[in-house]
C-alpha cells in the first residue's frame, strides 16, 4: 500500500518544500486538487459535504496543479504527482494535451492524470463549453488526450472534437496514467475502463461497496487482471489498523493529509506540517 500527500489549500509557498520533505518521508505521490475558479454564487450543490456548501472561500489559494506538479518535479527526483482530479469538463483536450505532455516530459516521467467532469455548470459556461452531454464529451476528451500523448502524426473527428494531422513533440516516454474521479455509476464505469478511480472525501463502509462495484465493473471488461489503483480519501479509518483495514478491502493508495491529525490547519506553518508529516512517516508508513 502507497501513501500519498494531499496538500489541498496548503499556500502556494510552502509547496515545493512539502514535496522535498514528503519525497524523504517516503511517500509515494503528491495529490495535486483543482479548482479553475471561485463562483460568487454556483447553481448546484458540492456534492461531497453534508449540506452542499464549499468548505473554502473565494481566497483560498488553488494553484494550477500542472503548473504545481512541474515546480514541485524540478525540487525532486522520486516522487511521483497526479491531479486529484482536474476538471476535464471545463478544458478542451487539445490544449490540454500539450500541458500534460509539457510535464510528464520535465518530470522524468513521474504524472498521472486524475480526472473528473466536476459539479459545478458555472465552472463548463464560463470557460466556453456546454454543461449538457458532459459524460459523452469527457470520455472523447480522454480519448483524444491519449491519442496524441501516445506521439506521432494523429488525427480525430469524434462527436465533439475534431482536428487533422497533428503532432505534440517531445510525447511522454511512458504512458501517462488516467485515473478517474466520482461516486457515481457513470463515473465508476468510465473508471473501470481505465488505469484506476480516485476518491473525494469517502466512509470506510462505501468505500468498500464502491471497491466491489469497480471489481464487477472490471470483470465485465475482462481486466480483473489489469493493473488497477485505488486512490482513497477515507474520513474514518486512521491508524495503523485503519490503514490496513483500507488495504484489505483493495485501497492501493491512501491520500492523507497528516497535520490534520495534529490539530493544524490547512494554512499552517511549514515547520509544523514538516514535524507531523515525519511522525506519520515514523509510525505509519515504516510499518506498512
Amino acid at each position: 500500500m502507497k501513501f500519498t500527500l494531499g496538500i489541498a489549500l496548503s499556500p502556494l509557498d510552502q509547496l515545493t518544500e512539502l514535496a522535498r520533505t514528503a519525497e524523504e518521508c517516503g511517500f509515494s505521490s503528491v495529490a495535486l486538487p483543482d479548482s479553475v475558479f471561485y463562483a460568487e454564487q454556483v447553481s448546484a450543490k458540492y456534492p461531497y459535504t453534508p449540506d452542499g456548501g464549499r468548505f473554502w472561500d473565494a481566497n483560498t489559494p488553488w494553484p494550477d496543479p500542472i503548473a504545481a506538479a512541474a515546480a514541485m518535479g524540478a525540487v525532486t527526483s522520486r516522487i511521483h504527482f497526479y491531479t486529484q482530479v482536474l476538471k476535464l469538463g471545463s478544458r478542451h483536450p487539445v490544449p490540454l494535451a500539450r500541458q500534460v505532455g509539457s510535464v510528464a516530459v520535465l518530470t522524468g516521467d513521474r504524472f498521472g492524470l486524475g480526472v473528473g467532469l466536476g459539479w459545478a455548470p458555472e465552472e463548463f459556461e464560463w470557460c466556453g463549453i456546454p454543461y449538457a452531454h458532459r459524460g459523452r464529451r469527457a470520455d472523447e476528451a480522454i480519448e483524444v488526450l491519449q491519442l496524441i500523448l501516445a506521439g506521432g502524426m494523429v488525427s480525430h473527428h469524434g462527436e465533439f472534437f475534431q482536428f487533422d494531422g497533428l503532432q505534440m513533440s517531445p510525447a511522454p516516454a511512458r504512458r501517462v496514467p488516467i485515473y478517474v474521479g466520482g461516486h457515481t455509476d457513470a463515473g465508476l464505469r468510465r473508471a473501470a475502463r481505465h488505469d484506476g478511480w480516485t476518491s473525494a472525501m469517502i466512509r470506510f463502509d462505501d468505500l468498500r461497496d464502491i471497491i466491489g462495484k469497480l471489481a464487477a465493473l472490471r470483470a465485465e471488461l475482462g481486466r480483473s487482471g489489469d493493473p488497477f489503483e485505488i486512490q482513497a480519501v477515507c474520513i474514518d479509518r486512521f491508524g495503523l489498523d485503519g490503514y490496513r483495514a483500507q488495504r484489505d478491502v483493495g485501497v492501493t493508495d491512501a491520500i492523507v493529509v497528516p497535520w490534520l491529525f495534529d490539530g493544524i490547519g490547512f494554512d499552517g506553518p511549514l515547520a509544523a506540517k514538516q514535524d507531523s508529516m515525519r511522525r506519520f512517516a515514523e509510525k505509519i508508513i515504516t510499518r506498512m
